[in-house]
């Protein structure tokens, strides 16, 4: 056995372990949830036998339902809230704590802790603070809020429901984009800097011109990961609103903030595991979709 060939040996070797461990609990799952899509489930037993396979129905009574619509409306409400907000948020926190001084480390460890936390647990603490009449947040504002408001609190009202979910998830997640903008700010030379400040430009000119330029890359990933957030954002809205409070929509009552992760739960609530693997696929191509799109777009800027 040549050197070359036992170096090809070995290296399937050393990955032989985690493709084992991604088959089985990836690879497997997405094809037979592939699969599952185009059949009809009722219940539990069925995915092991007994499958009526139903074509693409499962797909077209998904893109039929308006509640399919409103989801999606939500969702992409959401997304437009909370991606915007999180750069700003983030580019803030790097721009102060790219400045030196004696606990820089210490707020940077504590602007990047909520980040690790269970986002159910972050979304039962904002509850307590937003609910009505008791919330803490709620009876600071009081000055500053309507009566409704004050008395179904910033989730019970339909005009602040999302909002009150994108600041809370915003807070959460700053963080990381704050890790992520403070590396991209130190690869960025000095001299382009000082070479600006020879030319006379101001603070602000430097930030527009040099700094969010240079930042492109990552900024154009927290935009991608963002929506992907927002596709895929199921536990804080359990937690904080369950996809109410209602309004009236498409003819039907529909929860303001029902997003697509709410209306997935609801099929696998229901064991309609079929439809439920259909509209998993279906947000799947969405998302690739856009993410592409957008990279495609940027990258001719």
């Amino acid at each position: 056995m040549n050197n070359s060939l036992k170096e090809q040996v070995a290296s399937y070797l050393y990955i032989g372990p985690f493709l084992l461990v991604f088959l089985i609990f990836i690879g497997f799952p997405f094809i037979y949830a592939f699969f599952l899509s185009f059949h009809q489930v009722t219940t539990l037993s069925d995915v092991f036998g007994g499958l009526k396979f139903v074509g693409f129905s499962n797909y077209l009574s998904i893109l039929k339902d308006p509640k399919f619509h409103w989801a999606l409306i939500v969702t992409a409400y959401y997304a437009v809230l909370i991606i915007p907000m999180n750069i700003a948020f983030s580019l803030l926190l790097a721009s102060l704590m790219r400045v030196p001084f004696r606990l820089n480390s210490v707020f940077r460890t504590g602007f990047f802790l909520p980040f690790v936390l269970d986002a159910f647990v972050v979304g039962i603490v904002w509850t307590f603070l937003l609910s009505g009449r008791f919330g803490i947040i709620t009876n600071l504002l009081k000055p500053l809020i309507s009566e409704s408001v004050y008395r179904q609190g910033f989730l019970g009202t339909p005009a602040t429901s999302m909002p009150s979910v994108a600041t809370a998830m915003v807070l959460k997640g700053g963080g990381f984009g704050m890790i992520l903008y403070l590396a991209a700010m130190q690869n960025i030379p000095r001299e382009v800097y000082e070479a600006a400040s020879i030319d006379g430009a101001s603070g602000l000119k430097k930030f527009f011109y040099i700094t969010f330029p240079l930042l492109k890359p990552v900024t154009t990933f927290m935009v991608i990961t963002g929506l992907i957030g927002a596709i895929s954002a199921f536990a804080e809205f359990y937690a904080m609103t369950g996809g109410g409070p209602t309004v009236y929509k498409f003819g039907m009552p529909q929860g303001m903030t029902k997003v697509t992760g709410l209306y997935l739960f609801d099929f696998i609530q229901t064991l309609r595991l079929g439809k439920a693997a259909a509209l998993a696929f279906i947000l799947l191509v969405i998302t690739l979709f856009i993410s592409l799109l957008y990279a495609r777009l940027q990258r001719g800027k």
